[in-house]
């Protein structure tokens, strides 16, 4: 798994969303690395790690538990948004001794509803060959019903080539395991080490109705709720929302 590591102290592992990268959450990394050792990923299928045919979360978080191996950490932080979220979540409740610490950014551990048909369907349908121009592909995106800020995001994954563009993420390891993504896999174990929960006011993705589902499986849970924010926290009001994670994991001890 490609990772970028920067600051001293106990470590912290920081996980994005599907179709992100190890960019997303490198504000947070900056405030995390005066005091604490950053570890920010790439998840496999996505910027610069390798191509997975099968993706699902209990690979992930066995995945996560190599990387701290491979990193000579026993243990870690562990702070996702959305599917780095679900990630964190495996990961704590397949190798709770891994984990000092849990941070969820809007995801709870349930399964969803496809969410993403209409942005697959537009990067589907984007022609990558014989094109340079970058503004193509966002008129395409648009012309596809995706907004313009998504569109924006999304086109952080395309790279030039000699005869035009192609993705950094493996587009189509993403479509073919996107139903166990938007899963979650059946587990009766839990994770009692501290955990937070940060949900966007304005979005749906944790709702009351996953408040038990929430208490089953990490049963020591601490929950903060940013008005005025979408499922884009970390990005719509970084300040809060770094300070939020931040004063929670300095809190704790690995």
């Amino acid at each position: 798994m490609h990772y970028v590591s920067s600051g001293q102290g106990s470590a912290v592992v920081l996980i994005h969303g599907l179709f992100g990268n190890l960019d997303n959450l490198k504000a947070l990394g900056q405030v995390l690395e005066q005091h604490h050792r950053v570890i920010r990923v790439d998840v496999p299928n996505h910027g610069l790690s390798e191509h997975w045919q099968q993706m699902d979360y209990p690979r992930l978080a066995t995945a996560m538990t190599a990387l701290l191996d491979a990193l000579d950490l026993p243990r870690a932080h562990l702070v996702g948004h959305s599917m780095g979220g679900k990630i964190a979540m495996a990961t704590a409740l397949a190798a709770p001794e891994r984990v000092g610490s849990l941070v969820v950014a809007d995801i709870a551990p349930v399964a969803y509803s496809p969410r993403h048909d209409t942005v697959f369907d537009g990067l589907c349908s984007l022609p990558l060959q014989g094109h340079s121009d970058r503004r193509f592909a966002l008129n395409h995106l648009l012309s596809a019903g995706i907004d313009e800020a998504t569109a924006q995001f999304l086109l952080k994954n395309l790279q030039r080539t000699d005869t035009g563009f192609s993705w950094k993420m493996n587009l189509a390891g993403l479509k073919a395991n996107y139903p166990e993504l938007i899963g979650w896999h059946n587990s009766d174990s839990s994770y009692s080490g501290p955990s937070l929960f940060v949900r966007g006011g304005d979005s749906d993705y944790v709702t009351a109705a996953h408040r038990e589902t929430i208490l089953a499986q990490f049963p020591r849970v601490q929950a903060k709720t940013i008005e005025g924010t979408g499922h884009w926290l970390h990005a719509q009001k970084p300040a809060i929302f770094n300070r939020i994670v931040s004063e929670f994991i300095d809190k704790q001890e690995v």
